[in-house]
């Protein structure tokens, strides 16, 4: 059962979140003749100008769940709020305040050079040339790209692709940014530019959430911990606490066997958090 934080401002609030996946079965426990409830009743709040790292095993639902609150796929039964008014009337939702990184970045990279990619959510969005400029210009320098502007997104690496796809929805005005499973497949260099991306994000007051399973890289940048497991919320609230309760079954290991504490659980250097 999750312990609802309200100590900030709730920016989602997500109620009785269910969905099921008609005719598909996995043999699990939410299988069903009816189909496979991959959410079984969420219950969970997103903080404003939180980092909030969710934390689950592959198949938990962490991408599903994102993925609805960036309105790319439509929720089933349940209550989902944002600001306090339902997801479904506000009009700026989704791309224009909630954006996702996805696992794998070049599913999103669309422009053959880092500035046609950064541009083309701008433009989509019908915003004027000079809102467009600026946009752009004010991402490549967020996300230190500006010496790579005229550069063949085909020629990135691994982590500055994830930079270039962060870049692009900063551009698009994008209060919150969720980023799907941002260490997957990344060498040592490209988890530490990552790290610096979510950082900055942290720094810039942005709502970030996180979902990963690689707790030891990132863990000291979160706010909150929330565990997923089986579609439900298992636990969620302060990170040293959560960790405290932690049950085997959830999938989810505790990175202080190894570090100190939870502020130690990064990959990059104090001093450049």
């Amino acid at each position: 059962m999750e312990n609802i934080n309200k100590t900030g401002t709730v920016l989602f609030s997500i109620r009785g979140l269910k969905k099921v996946f008609p005719g598909v079965s996995s043999g699990g426990v939410n299988s069903g003749t009816d189909g496979f409830e991959a959410l079984a009743g969420v219950d969970l709040d997103i903080l404003e100008g939180e980092t909030t790292l969710i934390a689950g095993a592959n198949g938990a639902g962490k991408t599903l769940l994102m993925k609805i609150l960036a309105g790319l796929i439509e929720p089933g039964e349940g209550e989902i709020l944002y600001r306090g008014k339902p997801i479904k009337e506000c009009k700026n939702l989704p791309g224009a305040s909630v954006g996702l990184v996805f696992q794998d970045p070049d599913t999103q990279i669309i422009g053959e050079t880092v500035e046609e990619d950064i541009r083309f959510g701008p433009e989509n969005l019908k915003l004027g040339k000079e809102e467009i400029q600026a946009r752009l210009e004010e991402s490549l320098l967020a996300l230190g790209l500006t010496h790579k502007r005229d550069f063949a997104t085909r020629h990135l690496s691994g982590g500055e692709k994830r930079r270039l796809a962060t870049a692009g929805v900063l551009a698009m005005g994008c209060d919150t940014i969720i980023m799907d499973e941002p260490f997957a497949n990344l060498d040592w260099p490209g988890v530490v530019q990552v790290l610096k991306i979510i950082g900055d994000l942290k720094k810039a007051k942005k709502t970030v959430i996180l979902l990963t399973h690689e707790l030891e890289k990132v863990l000291a940048f979160a706010d909150r911990l929330v565990i997923l497991e089986g579609g439900k919320v298992r636990d969620s609230g302060e990170i040293e606490e959560v960790l405290d309760r932690l049950k085997s079954e959830w999938g989810v290991r505790d990175p202080r066997r190894v570090y100190k504490s939870a502020e130690d659980c990064t990959w990059l250097e104090a001093n450049n958090k």
